[in-house]
């Protein structure tokens, strides 16, 4: 446990019901019966764990604060692992700012973004990648983020690691075994065995490395740029999919100038949705600008959203629009089927297409579908383990590749030795990424994007 104890406001900041102060430490209990006066004759220093008593926050020198509840929470029955009492105030800057005041004067010092959870990591209530999952929740965007995020919360990610660790490390100690006694026919120890139990290794790290790409389309959003050229329904199409007036339309090409920025969700995937300037070519400084940008756009996007206006001819312009699409992720999407069709289809025979109609909102479902089908969204299960951040991906990858390099070597007839050390640098990876061997700064840089009081 950490010698400290410290204090922070665990609910958003402005009005709302209530605000909750949390304290945590070794002194918690002793600094709360300072700042809460129970309504009865028992101190919550008198308290079992998992107990509340009602009663008023109020000041160093006895003054009212507010009237309060507070939890009482016993080492190591705690959401950190230490004793811990949460303090319920009115909501309201004002009540919560003076009843954390008095926490402070009675003790406590404030805590550190994330410090709370962090705690709760250091006293083994929490694996590293179960910690990360809760800023995931928090910041759940829709049903089957959260989903995703209460896994990883759950353990899913840890058990599934440990279980590749502890295969690993009962390869290495096979290894060690047979290098002893090289003479001896023991079943099991033999170089084909040796590298079937490294490749069932591998194949589950290789799977689940395959989900993250998925993964990261359902948490964090896909980077995704509408294009085309002037007056295809650019506009019309960023507010069918936002449900939302977010871009100006109107019948005058080249209405949109720069680029408006928008996040929605369609289906179980989250776009981080840029409505771009018309891609043509412009003598017009501003108009110049706006479609470098346009470009630009279009090639950081994961994800390109290329519309066309099937009512009329495709030009040169909308040809630039195609071969700048060459090689994205990239769906063609049909505009304007509520019109003749007077556009030549087969000019989009190697792209993903979708027919609609932006203006009557037709089409939507066939386009969230291929969205979540290209950014494999819609293959993600409930039971999949789904690495949540690009740590956890690159620690797994060092594994991958540390697996790998043990099984060539296997192979080609290297040291058993060598062999052992390429085991235990994909052990040691997975470590890092459970936690169980990261270093300080690794864990600084996990928790510096906590909120303060989580």
């Amino acid at each position: 446990m950490t010698e400290n104890t410290v204090a922070a406001i665990s609910t958003p900041k402005g009005e709302g019901a209530i605000s909750v102060i949390r304290i945590s430490g070794e002194d918690a209990i002793k600094i709360a019966d300072k700042c809460f006066m129970p309504l009865g004759s028992k101190k919550l220093s008198d308290l079992s764990g998992y107990s509340a008593a009602y009663g008023k926050a109020v000041k160093g020198d006895g003054a009212r604060i507010d009237e309060a509840v507070a939890l009482v929470f016993r080492a190591p029955k705690s959401y950190t692992g230490e004793d811990v009492v949460e303090i319920s105030v009115h909501g309201g800057a004002v009540s919560a700012r003076e009843c954390l005041k008095a926490v402070f004067e009675a003790g406590a010092l404030p805590a550190g973004a994330g410090e709370f959870t962090k705690r709760a990591f250091l006293n083994g209530k929490i694996d590293l990648s179960e910690a990360e999952s809760v800023m995931e929740i928090i910041g759940a965007k829709n049903e089957a983020a959260l989903s995703l995020a209460e896994c990883a919360r759950e353990g899913k990610i840890g058990r599934d690691i440990e279980k590749i660790t502890e295969r690993l490390l009962y390869t290495a100690a096979s290894l060690a075994a047979y290098s002893d006694f090289p003479d001896e026919d023991i079943e099991g120890l033999d170089e084909e065995s040796f590298t079937s139990m490294l490749s069932e290794c591998e194949n589950k790290l290789v799977r689940l490395l395959s989900t993250f790409e998925s993964g990261q389309a359902v948490l964090a959003g896909v980077p995704t740029a509408i294009v085309g050229k002037p007056n295809v329904g650019k506009s019309t199409l960023m507010n069918m999919l936002s449900r939302e007036e977010r871009s100006i339309v109107t019948e005058h090409a080249g209405t949109t100038r720069d680029i408006v920025e928008t996040q929605v969700n369609v289906g179980t995937v989250t776009l981080i949705l840029s409505d771009t300037a018309g891609i043509h070519d412009t003598d017009n400084e501003v108009e110049h600008i706006g479609v470098d940008r346009a470009v630009k756009k279009l090639k950081t996007s994961s994800l390109v959203l290329a519309l066309f206006d099937m009512s009329r001819p495709l030009d040169a312009e909308d040809k630039k629009v195609i071969d700048l699409c060459k090689g994205k992720k990239c769906i063609a999407v049909l505009n304007k089927s509520d019109l003749p069709l007077k556009a030549d289809v087969s000019a989009f025979r190697d792209f993903n297409t979708v027919t609609v109609s932006a203006k009557n909102s037709e089409g939507m479902d066939e386009l969230s579908a291929k969205i979540e089908e290209i950014c494999g969204a819609g293959s993600l299960t409930g039971s999949d383990t789904v690495l949540i951040n690009e740590r956890q991906y690159s620690c797994a990858l060092r594994a991958q590749k540390a697996i790998s390099e043990a099984k060539e070597a296997l192979i080609s007839g290297i040291t058993l030795d060598a062999v052992t050390v390429l085991i235990d640098d994909a052990v040691n990876a997975l470590s890092e990424l459970s936690g169980k061997r990261a270093s300080e700064s690794v864990i600084d840089e996990v928790f510096k994007n906590f909120c303060i009081g989580k």
